[in-house]
């Protein structure tokens, strides 16, 4: 009697400790858990966009709001040549301060569309004043998420001339640019990612 109940015993113990290291992590294992944004993402099929409760992913960096416009910017493998331009047109201070601001973030493709040659003219010193010029024409004063957009809604940028948004098919642009990705919030504004620069009219 005394051994059955010893092995019962022993056989009860030893499921528990089973059980209770496959309900645990193993030390090195990678957390692989998901936001409910994240799967509506996944679930909607966007691969370019992904929101989730800390930040939007951009460029393979991830925009959080506790970083200024700046800060997320410079982490973003697609807007290389953006941070190269406000570098060099003396921006980066600028966008760093207190805002809001709402930054039309093209990215490296988008540049490589414009004429041969024309991103390293922008960036030769002589050439501030109208890299200056460019660049605030994407930017706007006060934050914009993508909810304050309507069809054609016009605002006037740093630069002086205005922008204009159109909806079409469900997806939003500004003048000819589409926007690719929305509401990267900052802590001094909202970034949205466009697919082409923006030129003002001279």
């Amino acid at each position: 009697m005394k051994k059955q109940f010893f092995n019962v015993a022993m056989g009860i113990v030893l499921i528990s400790v089973a059980t209770a290291c496959n309900s645990s992590k193993p030390a090195d294992s990678t957390d692989t858990t998901m936001t409910m944004s994240d799967t509506t993402a996944m679930a909607a099929g966007d691969t370019t966009t992904m929101h989730t409760q800390e930040g939007v992913l951009v460029g393979g960096a991830l925009m959080v709001p506790t970083k200024n416009i700046v800060e997320n910017a410079v982490e973003s493998k697609d807007h290389t040549t953006l941070v190269a331009a406000v570098k060099a047109a003396g921006l980066a201070e600028t966008l760093s301060g207190k805002g809001p601001f709402t930054v039309f973030a093209p990215t490296n493709e988008a540049f490589a569309k414009l004429p041969a040659g024309t991103v390293d003219k922008l960036l030769k010193p002589e050439m501030k004043k109208d890299l200056t010029g460019i660049l605030t024409y994407h930017v706007v004063s006060g934050s914009y998420k993508a909810s304050d957009l309507k069809d054609g809604l016009e605002l006037t940028t740093v630069q002086g001339q205005k922008i204009k948004f159109t909806e079409k098919d469900g997806q939003w642009y500004v003048n000819d640019a589409k926007i690719t990705i929305t509401d990267a919030v900052s802590s001094n504004g909202v970034t949205h990612v466009i697919d082409g620069v923006l030129m003002p009219k001279k």
